[in-house]
């Protein structure tokens, strides 16, 4: 029981940086219907830059974060305005292949100007393990963990602000909230800075407790089956689905791995969400489309 209990409280740990890089792309999707596939290049390309700032130019752990979110809120808002505004009102395909693309720049981009990003990032806590109810935890996945939550929880505040309010009146009726007199372009920019800030962290935190390196372009792939299986334009069904992923990977790798082969609980995360597409095609906590003729 012990070792389950362990492996859950690792998969809600985890789970719950999942649920602040699925955040990501859900406050783009929601205001804009845009599929970013390229935001584990996001999250590399932003964890990099905050490790460049933090050994490069000796900058304390906030300020190479400051200074991550800088650039990649500049970043994100000059893409959204050199890019996709253009294609505005095209194929939902040629959104779909741009943000691919741009992945494949970002990737280039951190071999070429961010090769090692200087190192890695370590938060200021101690490296031995706390007992917490007879399990041991590691201190930077709880404090990963705790910074994680407090980014989902104010996201998910922002949604409840004015901003929040023309955000959600875009995603129900864009044509509708321009006649109101809401500024579309600008909150488009305002999503895309918010998604590239949400990388700076929750690439920081990701970089901090795992090493990092250029398989934090996989943690993309993660957020695909926690949206999906949350409901792609939900907030709370992106958190049920990012603790629900993070356990079920925990408990497989405990469980199953030593019995069909390492790797299986990577796969498990994709079985579930063919079940769920096959029970609720729209996810959990997601609404079907209702199209009035």
């Amino acid at each position: 029981m012990r070792f389950f209990l362990a492996l859950l409280v690792d998969g809600a740990l985890a789970g719950s940086v999942y649920a602040l890089v699925a955040l990501a792309f859900v406050v783009v999707y929601k205001a804009s219907r845009v599929m970013n596939f390229a935001l584990g290049e996001w999250v590399m390309f932003a964890s990099r830059m905050v490790a460049a700032g933090s050994h490069a130019l000796a900058l304390p752990l906030a300020g190479a974060v400051g200074l991550g979110s800088v650039g990649m809120t500049a970043l994100a808002v000059m893409f959204n305005r050199v890019v996709l505004r253009p294609l505005v009102g095209r194929p939902a395909i040629s959104l779909i292949m741009v943000t691919i693309g741009f992945g494949g720049v970002l990737r280039a981009s951190t071999v070429l100007f961010l090769p090692g990003g200087g190192g890695g990032i370590l938060l200021p806590v101690p490296s031995e393990p706390l007992a917490v109810g007879g399990l041991l935890l590691a201190p930077g996945k709880l404090i990963a963990a705790a910074a994680a939550s407090v980014g989902v929880a104010i996201v998910a505040g922002v949604y409840r602000t004015r901003t929040g309010v023309a955000l959600r009146a875009i995603a129900d009726d864009p044509q509708a909230a321009m006649a109101a007199g809401i500024d579309v372009d600008r909150h488009f920019a305002v999503t895309w800075a918010m998604a590239g800030t949400i990388a700076v962290v929750a690439g920081t935190l990701w970089m901090a407790i795992t090493g990092g390196g250029l398989s934090l372009v996989l943690i993309g792939l993660k957020v695909f089956p926690i949206v999906i299986i949350g409901g792609l334009d939900s907030i709370p069904g992106t958190i049920v689905g990012a603790l629900l992923i993070g356990v079920l990977e925990s408990e497989a790798a405990g469980y199953i791995d030593p019995l069909l082969g390492a790797g299986f609980s990577s796969l498990a995360s994709y079985l579930v969400l063919l079940a769920v597409l096959l029970v609720r095609p729209y996810g959990l906590f997601g609404s079907p489309d209702i199209e009035r003729v």
